[in-house]
C-alpha cells in the first residue's frame, strides 16, 4: 500500500538527516518513527533509546523490546532520575516539563557523544492542540518532532504503523504511570507501584482497550471503555478486595467511562 502524502513528505524528511537518535517509549508514534528512521537512514545512522525509571510500565518496555527486536531497531537504555526532582514529585499540571527536561538532558548528551546530528520524539500534529507541558521541553532542548512537522496525525501513524506490520497499531495510548496520579498529590515510587499492579489485575480480568487506574490519593477511580463499565461493575467485590491489598482504601468505577486527561479537565473544572 502506498505512502500518504503526509507519510510520504515524512520519509523524505527523514532521508535528509545525516543521523538521528530517537526518543522510544514502544507507543505506536516512537515506535512507528523509529522504524521509518530505521528504513530510511539504516542500522548505522539511527538509534532508539528508552529513558528508564518507575513512572515507565514494565509492559511498555516489554512492547519495545519485542518491536526492536521485530525490525532490527539499535536499542539503548538510559536511567532518567526524574523522582529525584522535587518539581516533578510535587505533581504540578506541568509535571511532564519536568519529565520530559530529565529524559532530553540524558539523551541530547549521548547524541552529541556518539555524533548523531538529529535528536527526535514521536510527538505528532494532534498532540499540538492538546495538554502537552513536555513538548515545550523539548523545544527549549532543540528536540525534532517530524511526525508533527510533517502533520501526520494519530490517525495516520495507526494507519501507517498497521500498513508496515507494527504489532501495536492498534494499542490504546500508554502514558506513564504519572499521570494516574491526580495532580497536587505527591509522585512516589510506592504510588507508580500501586497503579502498575491494579491495571495490571484488571487487565488480567480480561479487560481491553482504554484503561486507567486514577490515583486520588486513598481512593482509586478505575476507567474503562464503556462497553467493560457493567462488566466490571459485577465484578467489583473482586476488584476491591485486589486494590485494598495494594493500600487503596476505596474503588470506585466511573461510570462516565475512560476520559482522556480526565484529571487535567478535573483541574479545570474546579473553581
Amino acid at each position: 500500500m502506498s505512502d500518504s502524502p503526509n507519510l510520504t513528505a515524512l520519509r523524505e524528511a527523514i532521508r535528509g538527516f545525516a543521523s538521528a537518535l530517537v526518543g522510544y517509549s514502544g507507543g505506536v508514534d516512537s515506535a512507528l518513527l523509529a522504524v521509518l528512521l530505521r528504513q530510511e537512514l539504516g542500522r548505522e545512522r539511527m538509534l532508539a533509546v528508552i529513558g528508564r525509571s518507575a513512572s515507565y510500565p514494565l509492559a511498555q518496555w516489554q512492547a519495545a523490546q519485542d518491536i526492536a527486536a521485530q525490525f532490527d531497531l539499535p536499542l539503548l537504555e538510559l536511567e532518567t532520575r526524574e523522582l529525584e526532582d522535587p518539581r516533578y514529585l510535587a505533581n504540578p499540571t506541568n509535571r511532564c516539563f519536568f519529565c520530559k527536561s530529565e529524559l532530553w538532558s540524558r539523551l541530547v548528551p549521548e547524541a552529541n557523544a556518539r555524533g548523531f546530528a538529529v535528536v527526535c520524539d514521536g510527538t505528532n500534529a494532534d498532540d499540538l492542540h492538546e495538554h502537552r507541558p513536555g513538548h515545550a521541553a523539548g523545544r527549549a532542548a532543540g528536540i525534532r518532532s517530524p511526525l508533527a512537522e510533517a502533520g501526520v496525525t494519530k490517525a495516520m501513524v495507526r494507519a501507517a504503523a498497521r500498513d508496515l506490520g507494527l504489532p501495536n497499531w492498534d494499542a490504546p495510548a500508554a502514558p506513564c504511570l504519572s499521570s494516574r496520579v491526580q495532580y497536587g498529590i505527591p509522585v512516589t515510587s510506592r504510588r507508580l507501584a500501586q497503579i502498575e499492579q491494579a491495571e495490571a489485575y484488571v487487565r488480567g480480568l480480561g479487560v481491553t482497550g482504554d484503561l486507567r487506574v486514577r490515583h486520588l490519593g486513598e481512593r482509586a477511580r478505575v476507567e474503562v471503555g464503556p462497553e467493560w463499565i457493567a462488566w466490571l461493575s459485577e465484578r467489583l467485590p473482586d476488584l476491591s478486595a485486589r486494590l485494598g491489598a495494594l493500600g487503596f482504601s476505596a474503588v470506585e468505577i466511573d461510570p462516565r467511562g475512560y476520559r482522556r486527561g480526565s484529571l487535567i479537565l478535573e483541574r479545570h473544572a474546579t473553581p
